[in-house]
């Protein structure tokens, strides 16, 4: 398959505003986006319902229209251009497709459309099919397939037509878990194999972490964070952000002392050192984020906790424990030879001070 240079994608402060019909108030859906996504990377638009994500997807793909702000695509303006002018190809959660065409002629259809020349869209339908594994399968009909197959053909549709971006709209919110983390490894491998520059919007956290070269995390309308997987899973910006990535810990503790890039914190009467960035001063009242990954417990350690659960999941030991008010969750990884606490014991927690995360 002949690949297109990929094209990167600019909003600059970009709105919208929608009407709330109960109040008849004016609200932001969508509010001062900037965004600079580079060609060919994988951005994930993640967030809870109602957060602006899929706002912001529909106007970069032309079905809704920016209130304020301008929308480039590889360098040019595109706010006033309709969908089918853009060059981006949409991946939509409920698959589009037209139950009485099989599956070569739902693949072929922009194809049809652009007037290409019958010759070409079948060398390149063929080409699409075999890249999404659906070789052999031209003739049937969409309704004799299952939901991950109908998905392909829905990903070979939008590729066939070569757009400088790909949108997806909660592609795989219709399958089931298990065949959700196969499509999910399976986009990720196509748009790495092509380079082709992909707009993704999900709310779910672990396919946001497994596929994105950067993650925007939106609340409210507005960016919450950007960065990669990594940066927003051990460096969240705020307690939204960390809450939202994965399971989460956060101790309360006074600022005591701050040198050469660390703090000592007063954590329920235990003094514990953590790394610290800029803008931190002592007296200052901060919460320490830990994953429940980065914690061990044993029969020493930095703080003293009571145990409430203890549950055995197999690669790892569950625990709940109580620091002085706090409720602290613990991953215990590979708990095969270790000591297994149980409840009501009486035991101590530490954490390697890189693992820590002030905020």
């Amino acid at each position: 398959m002949s690949v297109k240079e990929p094209k990167g994608v600019r909003l600059e402060h970009i709105s919208k505003i929608y009407q709330d019909p109960k109040t008849k108030k004016d609200f932001y859906a969508v509010k001062d986006c900037n965004l600079d996504i580079k060609p060919g990377s994988f951005i994930t638009l993640l967030g809870p319902s109602g957060c602006g994500k899929t706002t912001t997807l529909r106007m970069i793909a032309g079905f809704e229209s920016p209130d304020e702000g301008e929308i480039y695509l590889g360098g040019e303006p595109i706010n006033a251009l309709t969908p089918n002018k853009r060059d981006t190809a949409m991946v939509f959660q409920s698959y589009a497709l037209f139950p009485h065409y099989n599956v070569f002629d739902n693949v072929a259809y922009g194809l049809k459309l652009r007037k290409v020349p019958k010759a070409e869209i079948e060398r390149r339908v063929e080409e699409i099919l075999a890249l999404v594994e659906l070789s052999g399968m031209e003739s049937r009909m969409t309704n004799q397939l299952s939901g991950g197959q109908q998905q392909r053909v829905a990903l070979a549709r939008a590729l066939v037509v070569e757009p400088g971006v790909l949108l997806f709209d909660e592609p795989l919110s219709n399958l089931d878990a298990k065949l959700r983390v196969q499509m999910r490894t399976e986009i990720r491998r196509i748009q790495q194999k092509l380079g082709i520059t992909a707009i993704y919007v999900t709310h779910d956290q672990a396919e946001a972490m497994s596929i994105s070269d950067q993650i925007i995390l939106m609340k409210s309308g507005v960016i919450a964070q950007m960065g990669t997987p990594m940066e927003i899973y051990y460096h969240p910006n705020s307690e939204f952000v960390a809450d939202f990535i994965g399971e989460c810990n956060f101790l309360k503790g006074a600022v005591e002392s701050v040198d050469k890039g660390e703090a000592v914190l007063n954590v329920n009467g235990h003094r514990v050192t953590v790394e610290a960035g800029d803008h931190v001063s002592k007296g200052e009242q901060r919460e320490i984020v830990l994953r429940p990954e980065a914690i061990q417990i044993g029969d020493s350690g930095l703080l003293s906790c009571t145990v409430e659960l203890s549950c055995f999941m197999g690669s790892y030991q569950n625990y709940h424990v109580r620091v002085g008010d706090t409720l602290v969750k613990i991953s215990d990884n590979c708990p095969v030879n270790k000591k297994i606490y149980q409840v009501g014991d009486t035991a101590w927690i530490a954490f390697d001070k890189e693992c820590a995360h002030l905020l």
